[in-house]
């Protein structure tokens, strides 16, 4: 939905939440879930929507006929889309997802294409005057990238993206962009990770590459990468690298780099005593890799891949106290017992800086919702989605 119109901004909810992988399974689920959100939250607005498509799925969608349908469907209801999440290429849901999520990486012509196709579906879908987005993992797992050949290899994939994106927007019109999204225990995981990688091997190899394919001025190359390639700022990643939220997101701005997308989310958060590491204990489950971060008093920083290694080994690190683990909790709670919630790193600064207009697009991200220990499952997945709208509309002092 928009939510402010000068500048600009689109608030919607992550369709990834709901289990789904042929295009029938996801459209069912616009049908049955989204459509009940809207009538809850959207009132009688248009409602964005933001897809979710495996691989699988967007080759469905991708065909005429049943975009022909979809199109229709989304006017006779006003609904539309802007973004999609372009993170998981394969199955998202069901036991051994881990690490998994981040194959095929940025090393892969498989990403690249599924990349390409997501967009090339937006173009399609996008309402006019509405530029769309597109998230994407980190480059990698933190792990698979042993060498130079690989940045190189990551780095000339973007940029055959990057040259779809343009070439698309001068064909259609249509704006689209790419948010790399950096996350604990991948190969952009901070603020620095993402910088460094932007500036030492996308604008050095990636402006020769536009130009050169382009047959255009060394600024206009950087130009068409700056438009098409950014960042996509998930709020709990930022939190469980302990870093500033307003402070990542200057940085990003003072070096030009686009926020294509902020997705609003919270981390767990709890001290590593033995009541703190027990009460995390329901939340160790076999889908998706929950990574930790500890901080101790001097501000030095610890992590592991998934929680259930952190709870084991944190004992031995008695100096590292604080924890912050990646399990996307409802924005909603604010912590019970001996857990707490980073939904408290979401300060009202930070809601002002959105309204500058630092983005067009938040999108509710609370994917866990199936796997969340049965004391924060108590309501209807889409009573609990509306209530994370509430809460995040309240911030912009909206209500419905």
């Amino acid at each position: 939905m928009i939510i402010q119109e000068i500048p600009p901004f689109h608030l919607t909810y992550c369709l990834n939440v709901h289990p789904g992988e042929t295009w029938a399974e996801n459209f069912n689920a616009i049908r049955e879930k989204a459509m009940v959100v809207k009538k809850r939250v959207g009132s009688g607005r248009p409602f964005g929507l933001g897809l979710r498509l495996s691989h699988r799925a967007a080759c469905e969608l991708a065909s005429p006929s049943q975009k022909t349908v979809f199109r229709d469907f989304l006017e006779k209801n006003q609904l539309y889309v802007f973004t999609i999440n372009g993170f998981p290429h394969g199955r998202f849901h069901g036991p051994g997802v881990k690490e998994k999520v981040y194959q095929p990486d940025w090393r892969a012509t498989e990403r690249r294409d599924y990349t390409i196709l997501l967009a090339d579906i937006l173009v399609d879908l996008l309402p006019e005057g509405i530029d769309g987005s597109v998230s994407t993992v980190p480059c990698s797992f933190k792990p698979w990238i042993t060498t130079g050949a690989d940045e190189d290899r990551m780095t000339k994939l973007l940029m055959d993206c990057v040259l779809r994106l343009a070439d698309l927007h001068e064909k259609t019109g249509r704006e689209i962009h790419i948010g790399l999204e950096p996350e604990p225990g991948c190969y952009l995981e901070t603020t620095d990770d993402f910088l460094a990688f932007f500036e030492k091997h996308i604008l050095r190899a990636g402006r020769d590459s536009v130009i050169s394919r382009l047959k255009c001025s060394t600024g206009r190359g950087e130009e068409i990468i700056r438009r098409h390639l950014g960042v996509c700022l998930d709020t709990c990643h930022v939190a469980v690298q302990f870093e500033d939220l307003i402070g990542s997101f200057e940085r990003y701005r003072s070096a030009g780099i686009r926020v294509s997308k902020i997705q609003l989310s919270a981390a767990l958060e709890a001290r590593s005593n033995p009541e703190g590491r027990r009460a995390l204990k329901p939340f160790c489950e076999p889908v998706y890799l929950h990574q930790v971060k500890a901080r101790s008093a001097d501000g030095r920083l610890r992590g592991w891949d998934d929680l259930p290694d952190a709870l084991e080994e944190l004992p031995s690190f008695p100096e590292h106290d604080r924890l912050r683990v990646h399990f996307h909790t409802p924005l909603f709670w604010e912590g019970a017992g001996d857990l707490a919630s980073t939904r408290s790193c979401l300060t009202p600064e930070f809601f002002r800086w959105i309204r500058q207009g630092v983005t067009r697009h938040l999108e509710i991200e609370t994917y866990t919702f199936d796997v969340l220990p049965p004391d924060l499952r108590t309501s209807d997945i889409t009573e609990s989605i509306a209530r994370e709208y509430q809460w995040v509309l309240g911030k912009f002092g909206l209500s419905f």
